[in-house]
């Protein structure tokens, strides 16, 4: 099964890139950083001297990426709250809104995530969100998933070890001084766009079977996938949210 994930990923992937009509997004979080004066090792650039044990943190701050692999530019937002389904969502709306004039010729935003918690086909929150984004923007959306395991082909999953290694042990003991690092590194000659989330997010919001089921006549699933005369479903892995009703999965 895995074998027939990546082989599709492939397929799309690949036609968002030769296709000026779709716009490839590699979207991610990353394990949460607890700000306080911590000793995390290494060298510090800071002069502010750090505890030997691992006090209640301040804060904790997790960072979410939005990557698009065909121009090597990166996009970081950070939050204090969940990184709920709600979160990543309007963390896209925000994005979108600001970006989508540079790319007049987009039809289709291809999303490339991980089958997480939060974001996954069969998340009920996340879908509603996500068809109501498709259809407020008139954009196509394509949900195309890593497998369990592989997430560290999603291509944001490369950026998080520079910001690690720029940070390389420092003392992380203000948001701000998060949010600086984060600003100061660089990926491919490039500082990236980075901004703070302050708006705190419900966790565990669901939908009914009844509001799910008016979302799954909105969007289409690859339900029958032949591979060595077997059919696959792969339907939780690579769905279509439709605007435009021409669109079909390849």
């Amino acid at each position: 099964m895995t074998d027939s994930i990546f082989g599709q990923l492939a397929i799309v992937n690949q036609k968002a890139k030769d296709d000026p009509t779709i716009l490839r997004l590699s979207l991610d979080a990353k394990a949460t950083v607890k700000v306080g004066n911590f000793s995390r090792g290494g060298r510090t650039r800071a002069e502010v001297e750090g505890e030997d044990h691992d006090f209640k943190p301040k804060e904790k701050i997790t960072p979410y990426g939005i990557f698009l692999p065909e121009l090597d530019q990166l996009f970081y937002y950070f939050t204090t709250s969940k990184v709920t389904s709600d979160f990543m969502v309007d963390v896209l709306e925000d994005w979108w809104l600001e970006h989508r004039k540079r790319f007049p010729q987009v039809k289709t935003l291809l999303l490339n995530q991980d089958n997480g918690p939060e974001n996954h086909s069969r998340r009920t929150q996340f879908m509603k969100r996500i068809v109501e984004f498709s259809q407020r923007h008139c954009i196509n959306i394509r949900l195309a998933y890593y497998p369990p395991y592989h997430s560290k082909y999603n291509p944001i999953e490369r950026t998080w070890g520079i910001l690690e290694n720029h940070w390389n042990g420092s003392i992380l003991d203000e948001i701000d001084t998060v949010l600086n690092f984060a600003r100061t590194m660089k990926w491919k000659g490039h500082n990236p766009v980075v901004k703070l989330v302050t708006e705190i997010y419900k966790t565990g919001v669901k939908l009914t079977k009844q509001a799910m089921a008016n979302v799954e006549n909105q969007i289409q699933r690859l339900t029958c996938l032949e591979v060595h005369d077997e059919q696959l479903d792969l339907g939780k892995w690579f769905v279509d949210i439709i605007y435009n009703l021409d669109l079909k999965m390849e």
